[in-house]
């Protein structure tokens, strides 16, 4: 008598996945660079992360210690995310409600709720509640949307 068994390592692909969607974007639309945007975060990827960050970008935030804002440009931006995704163990990103959108062929504005939850280590985890006030650009020469400017309104 043969008796089947199902290998429990080897489990049948499951085909009844209907909502396939490709972790990566095109970045050809607006929604796309927020995908990215998680995606990066998730696996703490840079190169991916770089590419939807403008040359000529700028990030604004309220230094509430000092009383006023604090701006950096495409590189510095790139240093910090470089060392936020090295020093954590993990980066959990949530985009919540679009709170204002005006967009056109070239250019976005868009005003957007998060939480981003940052694990250091077991004992030291940070969660952050924000908004972000993004301006996209559409690159001429790729069809791609990048952020050109990103004023963080978060309380933190």
């Amino acid at each position: 008598m043969v008796i089947g068994c199902t290998n429990p390592f080897a489990p049948k692909f499951d085909e009844s996945i209907s909502d396939i969607r490709p972790p990566l974007s095109d970045l050809k639309n607006v929604q796309g660079v927020f995908q990215n945007f998680q995606y990066a975060y998730t696996f703490k990827d840079t190169t991916i992360y770089g590419e939807f960050i403008s040359d000529d970008f700028v990030f604004t935030f309220r230094d509430y210690d000092q009383g006023f804002d604090v701006s950096w440009g495409r590189d510095e931006e790139m240093r910090v995310t470089n060392g936020l995704f090295q020093n954590s163990q993990r980066l959990d990103l949530i985009w919540n409600n679009i709170v204002l959108i005006t967009e056109d062929s070239t250019i976005a504005n868009i005003v957007r709720s998060f939480n981003l939850t940052i694990t250091f280590n077991p004992t030291d985890v940070v969660r952050i509640d924000g908004r972000v006030n993004l301006s996209l650009r559409k690159n001429f020469n790729t069809d791609k949307w990048q952020i050109i400017r990103w004023i963080d309104e978060s309380n933190f």
